[in-house]
């Protein structure tokens, strides 16, 4: 138990190296309460779960200022991370022909209570947008012992003074930030929700994206001129699944070509269209192909959208490698508590869910990487999951003797001169600008 508690201690105190003294030390205890799962048990509130370590007052005064108020982003955390697991060696990123897997989504912590939320996001089960921190994820797809895993590249916020088209315009700044932060060999892996539109719009070039059933494009290139009416400008319009409209059916269009398989005694077959651009696109915008594969095993087709010249199936196999994105609020939200929250400032409302979801990766890790300790002697066969590694962390204290580097310590400030208590919150009131004479206008004399 103590080299698992050390080497969770040496894993967070990697991550905060580079932030400021006395600042990296409240983010290993904030981050050690994540991990350990006491803001489960106190249901969103972070001062009590700083007490539940066993900590005094004074250093759960310091490890709450950390979070809101201290001199540290996400952004060199999560650098620090990626070199982390790098350096491990003990991650390793899926490829398919060639091409590596970076799933980008948007997950949401609801705030239905709090005040002055500028930001929202749609709930499905309400219909409607609801009061939320949406926050966008950006993750490269890749295994560490048995397990799937994602390695978090990038975490974007929303724009609260975007009130118009918000959810528009943080999913556009989610894509630009995954472009920027991928590879020459990565390929953007997103849901129906964002479209090939955004991504276009973003300059992704590399991409696979899952359409709607009633999607439909249009050929590149415009049809041969049959000699009469005028000259057409457009290509014909494709529709790879067949649908009705307006009590009319519209028939599927005939593939170009057509890709068969055989995977667990199931024969997959996949219609692919080429050379094909959006329907209301120009001759010279870009194209892509789009293949509809129809796998008994599922309920409907899959549609899918992606410009790169590969074969049906590693299209599949792409798509497929988009679901660990989803584990990493999965594990936040659940397993660490980070669902409900009771904070209101807006820096610390868009700052812990973002540490939530590095603690969710962090556990995930640890917990892949890690033997698996059995709960008891009837425990045969313990499986290496994070929920079982946040109960046996639990069970411990925040580990006070752990050998910290000299730099990670409270910060010696000489603050017994400064106001405590209700004079250190008490502003002074603002003095009015003093009154210049205006001399009265007499008549001369």
């Amino acid at each position: 138990m103590q080299k698992l508690v050390y080497r969770t201690m040496a894993v967070l105190c990697t991550l905060v190296a580079g932030t400021p003294m006395g600042t990296n030390l409240g983010l290993v205890q904030v981050l050690w309460m994540l991990v350990s799962g006491h803001l489960l048990e106190t249901r969103g509130a972070v001062i009590p779960g700083l007490s539940r370590l066993g900590l005094g007052a004074a250093a759960v005064r310091r490890a709450w200022a950390t979070l809101g108020q201290g001199r540290w982003q996400a952004a060199p955390l999560l650098e620090h991370w990626q070199a982390l697991v790098s350096e491990e060696g003990q991650w390793q990123a899926h490829q398919h022909a060639g091409y590596q897997a970076v799933a980008v989504d948007v997950t949401a912590f609801w705030r239905p209570r709090l005040q002055g939320c500028a930001t929202t996001h749609f709930d499905s089960r309400a219909g409607k947008a609801l009061p939320a921190i949406p926050v966008g994820i950006v993750a490269r797809t890749g295994s560490a012992g048995t397990q799937r895993l994602g390695l978090p590249l990038a975490l974007v916020r929303a724009d609260p003074t975007q009130t118009a088209h918000a959810t528009a315009a943080h999913e556009t700044a989610l894509l630009r930030a995954a472009v920027a932060v991928s590879g020459a060999t990565d390929a953007l892996v997103v849901d129906r929700g964002f479209g090939v539109r955004r991504l276009q719009a973003a300059g992704a070039t590399r991409y696979v994206a899952r359409l709607r059933e009633n999607f439909s494009a249009r050929r590149a290139q415009p049809p041969t001129y049959r000699g009469r009416g005028r000259r057409p400008v457009r290509g014909t319009v494709v529709r790879p699944l067949a649908r009705r409209s307006r009590g009319r059916a519209l028939p599927v269009t005939e593939p170009d070509r057509v890709e068969c398989w055989t995977e667990a005694g199931v024969a997959v077959r996949a219609a692919v269209w080429e050379d094909l651009v959006l329907a209301d696109g120009a001759s010279g915008a870009p194209t892509f192909a789009v293949v509809a594969i129809h796998d008994p095993r599922q309920r409907g087709p899959l549609l899918l959208a992606s410009p790169l010249p590969v074969s049906a199936r590693t299209l599949r196999d792409l798509y497929a490698d988009r679901w660990p994105v989803e584990q990493i609020p999965l594990v936040a939200k659940q397993l660490l508590g980070a669902g409900r929250q009771f904070v209101s400032a807006p820096e610390t409302c868009q700052r812990l869910p973002e540490l939530a979801l590095l603690a969710g990766c962090v556990l995930s890790y640890l917990a892949a990487t890690t033997a698996a300790v059995p709960t008891g002697f009837w425990d045969r066969r313990p499986r290496a999951t994070p929920g079982r590694l946040r109960r046996l962390l639990a069970q411990q204290s925040f580990p006070v003797d752990f050998p910290f580097s000299p730099h990670i310590r409270q910060k010696r400030a000489v603050t017994c001169h400064l106001p405590t208590g209700f004079w250190a919150q008490r502003r002074p009131r603002s003095s009015p600008a003093p009154r210049i004479p205006v001399p009265s206008a007499r008549p001369a004399a």
